[in-house]
């Protein structure tokens, strides 16, 4: 931390890095930032990014990777501008610039990769990015420090603890950091395991939402102890916490505890297909608090982990994601129903979607009133497609057998019966 300039020693810094005796060190910041861009570019296209990351970013240039080595090339060339004679000038001025270019840049990707599309998040990466580009100003004004000293003297005690407004700033702007690096390391955790395509993605998913809540939790420790909180009060707010969770909160509780016992025992897992309430569907999302069910139609449905705990769900692909459909069909009493039969299995079994093994089968179900009646079973291995496609394409084959084969669909037949009408009075009663 230099001291803090005057007026006169800043235009005198200002006039010797922009004089013509400092065109060598601005090649070598030049030669910084081209070296930093030649490395992040090379580095990208070996971790070969096929989306938006935090280091990387879209453009190679606009992640964290490329500040952050222009602040490390940059303080190294100034350690060794004074062994080559010369008096560094423009590195005093552009190194707290570049500093506070990749603490914007670090932190607006990682609140980025975490909340996406979020309004809120982009509000707070303004704030933040000036208030950050303010301090660099005061930094190289020589005025930062004054405003620290400053800061010390306005202080209160809390209980036994002194405190005073420097400490606050600085344990908010270290909290701050380390909440942004466990989200950072989390989310780059959270891919890793989400990408493994050997471990089952309920495993994955569990895991990942554990490491999260892990690393979050201890980078609110630190994060608190840096602010200057004393953490053996936590024992207090713990108890207090677990006599809210146990009356109010039991419910949103239940619902965490739910998720994760789903996620471990893995009675249901995304893409099964399950009737919940009523409502059926595609699990396309587990969460620790909830469960996304998206049905055949478009809609989607947030259902809470502890019903899916609490409650019947009916699970058409836990152990085997093969379905049975049927459908009926009659047939006249005269066809040769034997031979009918075996057509239709094989119509059935040239129907897209419907499974080879165990193959369509078919089955004179009963006696009925107008004909034969047949059951028709057939297997699919997709039931997330829906069933009323392969349903119609297995009608629509069975119609077409019949009709080659001249078989009739019989007709449902009433008979009805008059009663006999009494005689008339103006009819004559039989001779005898």
């Amino acid at each position: 931390m230099h001291e803090p300039l005057s007026l006169n020693e800043l235009q005198a810094l200002l006039g010797r890095a922009f004089s013509t005796n400092a065109w060598g060190e601005w090649a070598v910041l030049l030669g910084c930032l081209l070296l930093a861009a030649l490395v992040s570019l090379g580095l990208s296209r070996t971790a070969q990014q096929r989306r938006f990351s935090v280091l990387f970013g879209r453009r190679v240039v606009d992640g964290a990777l490329f500040p952050l080595l222009a602040v490390a090339f940059a303080f190294a060339a100034r350690r060794l501008l004074p062994l080559w004679g010369i008096a560094p000038a423009v590195f005093k001025l552009v190194l707290p610039l570049l500093v506070s270019l990749a603490a914007i840049r670090l932190v607006a990707r990682v609140l980025a990769a975490a909340w996406p599309e979020s309004a809120v998040i982009k509000a707070v990466e303004r704030i933040g990015s000036w208030l950050i580009w303010i301090g660099a100003v005061l930094w190289i004004m020589g005025l930062l420090p004054l405003m620290l000293d400053g800061m010390d003297d306005i202080g209160w005690k809390v209980g036994n603890v002194h405190m005073t407004l420097r400490n606050l700033v600085e344990g908010g702007l270290t909290a701050v950091l380390v909440l942004v690096l466990a989200l950072w390391l989390s989310s780059a955790i959270e891919a890793q395991l989400l990408r493994r395509e050997s471990l089952d993605m309920s495993m994955r998913k569990i895991a990942a939402n554990a490491v999260r809540a892990l690393l979050l939790f201890i980078g609110l420790l630190f994060a608190l102890s840096a602010a200057g909180i004393d953490l053996t009060a936590l024992g207090v707010l713990g108890g207090a916490l677990g006599v809210g969770l146990g009356f109010g909160l039991q419910k949103l509780a239940a619902n965490y505890v739910s998720g994760f016992v789903i996620l471990a025992e893995r009675s249901l897992r995304i893409g099964d297909m399950v009737k919940v309430d009523g409502f059926e569907g595609r699990v396309t999302d587990i969460k620790t608090r909830y469960t996304v069910i998206r049905s055949l139609g478009g809609k989607e449905a947030i259902v809470p982990n502890e019903m899916l705990i609490t409650q019947r769900v009916e699970n058409s692909s836990l152990a085997d994601p093969r379905v049975l459909l049927s459908t009926l069909v009659q047939v006249d009493y005269d066809c040769d129903v034997e031979a009918v039969m075996k057509a239709l299995a094989e119509a059935l079994a040239a129907v897209p979607r419907v499974l080879s093994d165990p193959g369509p089968s078919v089955q004179l179900s009963r006696f009925a009133d107008s004909g034969l009646e047949l059951t028709v079973y057939f297997w699919i291995m997709d039931p997330e497609n829906g069933s009323g496609g392969v349903r119609s394409e297995a009608n629509l084959a069975i119609w077409r057998t019949l009709k080659h084969l001249g078989v009739d669909i019989p007709y449902p037949q009433q008979v009805q019966r008059q009663p006999k009408s009494a005689p008339t009075a103006q009819e004559s009663p039989p001779a005898l």
